[in-house]
Formats: C-alpha cells, structure tokens, sequence
C-alpha cells in the first residue's frame, strides 16, 4: 500500500511518525514543496550567538500527544523560566501585569470598578443562541465592553493575530464556547467544574485559558523538526510538492511539482487552506471553494538583542500583547530571554515582536529597515528602550496564521462531508481544527489511527 503524505511541516511530518509507528512497512513518503521542512517551525542559531525561532517558539505541556512526540524522538523537554508565567498587557499608556488569582483580579486597576463589577455580573447573563458568534460579540456579551477590550482582544492578537470582531468564538476558543453551552455562564462553570476537579484529585485547576506550562527544546523548536525529519529519512522528500490529484479506479493519481506523476491508495494533505485548494481543484469544487475562503495574513516577527545594561526594564516575565484600541505598531513582544535560557550570549538580552496580522497586513509588508524602526519606536514609547539594538533579525510571513471566521465550523462539515464521500482522501493542518502545535500534533496521532485502520479494511 502507497501513502503519500503532502506537507512537511509539523502536521505532516507528526501523521507520517505516527502512521509509521503503526504500520512499519508501509511505503510511505513525505513531499515538501520548499528545500527545508517545518512550515512554520525553523530555529536559526546565529553566528554571535541569538537563537532564532522564525515561527512557533514554544508549545504548553498539558497536552500529552507532545511530550509523548519529543519522548518517541528522544527530545528532552526544556520548561520555560517561572516568571515567563507573569502577563502583561500595554493599555492606557501603562504596562499592566495581568492578575493571576480572583483577589488579585479585584483589586488591581488594571479594569474600572464598573468593569470589574459587570464580569461578576457575568453569572447573569443568559446563554447566547448563534453558534456563529464573533470572538468580540461573544465577550462583549459575557464580560463587558471593557473587559473585552482590554484582555480578550489582545489575546486574539496574541494567539492568532486575528481580529477578534471576524474570529468566531465556537472554532477559535472552543472551550469557552462549551462551557457556555453546559453551564450558562463561564463562572459558573469553571467553579463547577474546578469542584469535581477537586473531588477526582486533579493537580491543575480547571481553567477557559489554555494551561500548562511553556515548553521547548534546548535549541529551539527546529530540534522537533530535525529529529522527525532524520526518523523519516529517505521518506522525507523536500523541494517537490503535490501539485494535484485526481482519483482514479480505487487508486490517486498524484502529479508531482516535479512533473512526476505516481500512483497512490492513501493521501494525506498536510499543507496549507491555500495550497490544497489548488491540489483538489480538479477532483472537488466544495473542498476547493471552502479552503479558498480561509485568510492567512501576514505577518512579520522583528528579534532585537541589547546589552542587559541598555535595558532599565526588569524584564520579568513573558512579555506584553496591546489590545487594538491603543493603535500601536506592534501585536505584542516577547522577553525571550526572560521565557527559555540560551536564547542570547551572555550579557544579553532579545526581544521578539510581532507586527501585522489581521489588523495591519501590511505592515509586515515593509522592508526590513523599516520594520526594525517602527518597532525600535514602540519599543522606546511602551519600555522606554531608547538604545540602538546590537543585534537584528526581521522573519517575515506572506501568509502567516490561518484565521477561523464566521462560518469556518458550517465549512469544515461541509469539507469532511466531501472528503468521506472520496476513499483514501484525508485533510489535516492548521487551517482546520486548531492552529497550535499541541493541536497539530493531537490530530496527527488521531488521523494515524483512522488511516491504519482504513489501511487494514
């Protein structure tokens, strides 16, 4: 039997590890269209010593299907630093450290008394009756006009650099959506559910945010993408893609970039929306017209390194995200060096911000100069770092983070309604049921099994 599996970023390399684990002999083989795989993983450990992450920098370690990924490579996990656990948020013209406990919550000022009050009132509200809820009217609804604002919308910046009035709650945060759906209220869930939590000795509370901790690899996230790729070996193929595939009998016909064309039982489409639309253009006009109408924008990460002694700022924790209303440059910057060790020689520290997305696409358009300098100027307003940078390095995504709208859940039934009616056919990847690597990796492992099984019929 001949798998092909197209993509080689993390959700293809993990379905081709995983399916190999079930199925040792198959004849199986990974095309990736670019000379390196990763997608959107790469780690660049510079000459002067800055490490690099041209993407995805860290995953959270609640997620077994990870951590069981980097055991099966022999990757040993590297725990982010404890203060990376402090938040903040730019707002008003201050750098607000976001609460971690109810108490604190109440009694910072980072929200009004009228804003702290309306989300306790949160436990009246009634239940909402569109599943198709943006991200800003399903916490508008909920917290406040305020709360929103100031918490919610800069995490759609942060995980998805989105716009949290297009993202929809139900595919973006869907277990927001589900507390909401069970309970009625988010409050009352949560206390609900951190109550049976306590009774079934569970160490974590239950929490709306993802939990866990920050985890890495001692040389960044490419050690995940390096180790997979040496497993896979000859089985990895780079710098030849899928260009399309027509079913054909019982079997695929797959036409390589190359111009190759091959014959294959099973085949898995691990790219992006965009890219496999044009691969089933030819064998299904609704996989094709639903994936053509997911966004990627772009998206552009500026990495700058000080001398520790240019900087007044303590840097103590993960960093900061800036809700839209402050009209700033930037999503949001991490404190690298305050996250993972050995992220900078010593002496030195690196800051890693984001700029563009779906709020301003094009700014991560502008040539590199230019994006340095506008960060350089947010920096210096929202740190007060004033110092030239000893150190500069601008990534830039054309098409970055996949953004679930209004609707995206109508056309992913749509799209696994098509793919069931087409044997040997299977969807995974970003742009469908999760964008973090923990989701990526999750699906890969479920798709494995599902395809073993159709393998053995």
């Amino acid at each position: 039997m001949k798998v092909v599996v197209a993509g080689g970023g993390i959700s293809g390399l993990a379905t081709a590890h995983a399916l190999l684990e079930r199925e040792p002999g198959l004849d199986l083989t990974v095309y990736e269209s670019e000379e390196a795989a990763g997608g959107k993983i790469r780690t660049e450990r510079t000459s002067d010593g800055f490490l690099c992450e041209w993407g995805v920098n860290a995953f959270l370690d609640n997620k077994p299907r990870t951590l069981e990924l980097a055991g099966m490579l022999g990757l040993e996990p590297l725990r982010s630093f404890d203060a990376s656990r402090k938040r903040y948020i730019f707002s008003e013209g201050v750098l607000h450290r976001l609460p971690e406990s109810p108490p604190s919550f109440f009694l910072s000022g980072f929200l009004s008394l009228a804003g702290r009050l309306r989300i306790v009132g949160e436990m009246f509200v009634a239940p909402g009756k569109n599943p198709e809820e943006t991200l800003a009217e399903f916490a508008t609804r909920r917290l406040g006009r305020e709360a929103f604002e100031k918490m919610i919308d800069p995490m759609a910046s942060g995980v998805y650099a989105g716009d949290a009035t297009a993202l929809s709650v139900r595919s973006c945060f869907p277990r927001i959506y589900e507390i909401e759906q069970e309970y009625g209220s988010l409050i009352r869930g949560l206390i609900s559910l951190q109550k049976k939590a306590r009774r079934e000795g569970q160490k974590d509370k239950p929490s709306a945010a993802p939990g866990g901790k920050l985890t890495s690899f001692s040389e960044g996230m490419g050690m995940l993408i390096h180790a997979l790729s040496q497993q896979l070996g000859p089985r990895l193929q780079t710098g030849k893609g899928v260009a399309s595939i027509v079913r054909e009998g019982r079997t695929w016909s797959v036409r390589l970039s190359s111009g190759e064309e091959i014959r294959a039982d099973v085949v898995v489409l691990a790219v992006p929306a965009y890219a496999a639309r044009e691969i089933v253009a030819g064998c299904s006009s609704t996989i094709s017209e639903v994936l053509g109408r997911i966004p990627y924008p772009s998206l552009a990460i500026c990495s700058l390194g000080f001398i520790k002694e240019k900087i007044s700022n303590a840097l103590d924790g993960f960093g900061f995200l800036v809700p839209s209303r402050e009209k700033r440059n930037v999503l949001g910057t991490l404190w690298d060096t305050s996250i993972f060790p050995g992220r900078a020689p010593e002496g030195y520290v690196m800051l890693r911000s984001m700029v563009g997305g779906a709020r301003a696409s094009e700014l991560a358009l502008l040539p590199e100069d230019r994006i340095v300098d506008l960060v350089r100027k947010e920096l210096k307003e929202i740190m007060g770092i004033d110092a030239l940078p000893d150190f500069a390095r601008v990534f830039r995504h054309e098409k970055a983070i996949p953004q679930y709208l209004r609707g995206h859940a109508e056309g992913l039934a749509r799209v696994e309604k098509a793919v069931s009616e087409m044997p040997g056919l299977y969807l995974t990847g970003n742009a469908l049921k999760g964008v973090a690597l923990n989701d990526c990796v999750t699906n890969a492992f479920d798709l494995s099994r599902k395809i073993s099984a159709y393998l053995n019929e």
